[in-house]
């Protein structure tokens, strides 16, 4: 392994530790004894169907100019109406693409979701689009979470994550940590794409 593809590990490691810890707080902020904080932001809580009762509730929040964010504890799917949806799998982080920007039914599990490719050629500014969106709404979500529920609530919610073997982004430098992330998915799309393309 050369200088530039061990960098090029390293940094989706990165990109996969900050999903993985993203999706425990989301996650948190579910079971928030306060109330749960995605419905109160405005997402809808799907529950599971008589014969999935061993999934958890799919979260889905319907946003401005056709655009919709679904969470799951194995990734997040987002879709632009203009520009067809993106799958980011938690422990992958290797962007997937749609040509469909809406889910036809809740992913109770990755066999739900749409068929899912790594972009073609012609698709890759499309699905880099819908990753880079993706990215600053869940940099938003940190900046929202600050500032309204304060950065003590999320230091709170990182306690349990933190288990001393698992990489931890501090609260105070979360949403900071999605905007870097931004930066090397935007400077170098291809290195998160799998090694066919790189």
């Amino acid at each position: 392994m050369n200088d530039h593809e061990r960098a090029e590990g390293e940094l989706l490691e990165r990109a996969v530790s900050l999903l993985s810890q993203q999706a425990w707080c989301w996650g948190q902020d579910i079971l928030r004894p306060e109330g749960n904080w995605l419905l109160e932001i405005g997402f809808d809580r799907i529950e599971p169907p008589a014969d999935r009762k061993d999934c958890a509730s799919v979260y889905a929040l319907a946003m401005p100019r056709r655009r919709c964010v679904v969470l799951r504890g194995f990734g997040v799917f987002y879709g632009d109406g203009q520009w067809g949806g993106v799958f980011l799998p938690r422990y992958e982080f290797q962007p997937r693409y749609t040509t469909h920007a809406t889910l036809d039914c809740p992913p109770w599990s990755d066999t739900d979701l749409p068929k899912l490719n790594t972009p073609t050629e012609s698709q890759r500014n499309a699905c880099a689009t819908l990753t880079l969106d993706l990215i600053d709404w869940m940099r938003r979500y940190e900046v929202n979470i600050v500032e309204q529920l304060g950065i003590e609530y999320r230091r709170s919610t990182l306690l349990e994550w933190d288990n001393g073997t698992r990489p931890v982004v501090p609260a105070e430098n979360f949403a900071s940590a999605w905007r870097e992330l931004s930066f090397r998915v935007a400077s170098n799309f291809n290195a998160f794409l799998g090694p066919s393309q790189t």
